[in-house]
């Protein structure tokens, strides 16, 4: 297992930071690295101290991913294909965390080449699987670099493909099994149910991608499907007794070696990842905001407690010893959910900064010194065995998005 002992791990990083210095355009500023003085009396770092670790640990991540984009020969061959398709959920899951990243650092260079690649896919979507939510993923880069450029044609795909789904809604039910593996099935894998949002991770994928493009274009349709859609899922898929989301329902009854219910940790950082992005992108006045912020302060209470002794969220919630090793990309969705709450003044109390700093430093001994990072569960849809060496672009996109939000942490 691995222990940590967060505030000496926190110090050491901030000593470092104050030792390199400022090495560039992509570097926290002179100011602010001076300011992350450790106090040794007391055995505690600074908030300075952790926004420079996370302004580090960010900049080293996001720009070792974008250069191996191309030599992604340490993902199993299984999804390496997959994982080199930029319009593919694994790599647009990475830029998720990437853009919020850019906007954090006011990093040009890796802007730059976002939208190069956008360019060369130019700016399509995959078709094969047109309602599937994995597909609509990669929109919301495009969506965010048109808000950028002014560019309307960086989204005209995505509203084309929308606007078909509008004018052929999917009229099956949310329940997944195996006898829907027919039709649609041949093509949605999992059944004709992922036709709409029926598995946890399609929260994350699809519905912010409408939010955004209802946004930029001031046509409320996309939302309002978004919306309806979206609590058709949590209303069928969230656990008010657990506080969390099955992965789909062939979990409603599924139990985990001990006899627990099994809760997929990556599942869970999908849905609970999603919140705060939904949340910042609604209208300030949309009716179903204070549903939405109700829904993430129980999920925040379902999962806050369920943190391990080493700063991580096990890949199977409640049986933290199906899978002991850690975690990074379940519990780099779920630390930043819970970041953005206390950042934003929703997560008040003591113990949830607590949590939240001691899994930062989780997520911080797992990025290598190049920027790599391990102990990311391969794709899947349970909870998996993990080994350290195991790397996947959403776990870089995890971390980049709760990085982010710990270069605004205060304490």
């Amino acid at each position: 297992m691995l222990k940590i002992n967060f505030k000496k791990s926190l110090i050491a990083t901030a000593t470092s930071i104050l030792l390199m210095g400022c090495g560039g355009s992509n570097e926290p500023s002179s100011t602010n690295v001076t300011e992350a003085k450790v106090s040794a009396s007391t055995d505690s770092v600074s908030a300075a101290g952790i926004r420079a670790s996370a302004y580090d640990v960010a900049n080293r991540a996001a720009h070792w991913q974008m250069a191996q984009l191309d030599n992604l020969e340490y993902i199993p061959e299984s999804h390496k294909a997959k994982s080199e398709n930029a319009k593919f959920w694994i790599q647009a899951s990475y830029f998720i965390g990437l853009m919020r990243w850019i906007d954090t650092a006011n990093d040009q260079t890796l802007l730059k080449q976002v939208e190069a690649i956008a360019e060369r896919e130019k700016y399509e979507l995959l078709l094969d699987r047109p309602y599937h939510a994995d597909d609509h993923t990669i929109g919301q880069t495009y969506i965010w670099l048109a808000e950028k450029t002014g560019n309307k044609e960086a989204y005209a795909a995505t509203q084309k493909l929308f606007d078909w789904i509008l004018e052929n809604k999917p009229t099956v039910g949310l329940e997944m099994l195996d006898s829907t593996a027919s039709g649609h099935g041949n093509v949605h894998l999992e059944g004709n149910c992922q036709t709409r949002w029926c598995w946890a991770d399609a929260l994350y994928m699809a519905p912010r991608t409408w939010i955004m493009l209802s946004n930029i274009t001031g046509d409320p349709k996309y939302l309002e499907y978004a919306d309806q859609e979206y609590w058709a899922a949590a209303d069928y898929l969230f656990s008010d007794k657990y506080g969390m989301f099955f992965r789909d329902s062939r979990y409603f009854d599924m139990k985990s070696d001990n006899g627990q219910p099994v809760f997929w940790g990556r599942g869970n950082g999908w849905v609970f990842a999603a919140l705060p992005l939904i949340i910042e992108a609604l209208p300030k006045d949309h009716p179903s905001r204070d549903r939405y912020i109700e829904l993430y302060k129980k999920n925040a209470a379902g999962l806050v407690k369920l943190q391990t002794e080493e700063g991580y969220w096990p890949a199977s919630l409640l049986d933290p010893d199906k899978v002991k090793t850690p975690e990074i990309s379940g519990t780099g969705f779920i630390a930043f959910g819970l970041a953005w709450g206390v950042n934003n003044g929703i997560l008040t109390d003591e113990n949830t900064k607590q949590v939240v700093e001691k899994a930062w430093v989780a997520i911080e001994k797992a990025v290598e010194p190049n920027g790599r990072v391990n102990w990311v569960q391969h794709v899947g849809k349970s909870p998996d065995p993990v080994k350290k060496t195991d790397s996947q672009l959403y776990g870089v996109g995890a971390v980049l998005l709760v990085a982010s939000e710990m270069t605004k942490w205060s304490n």
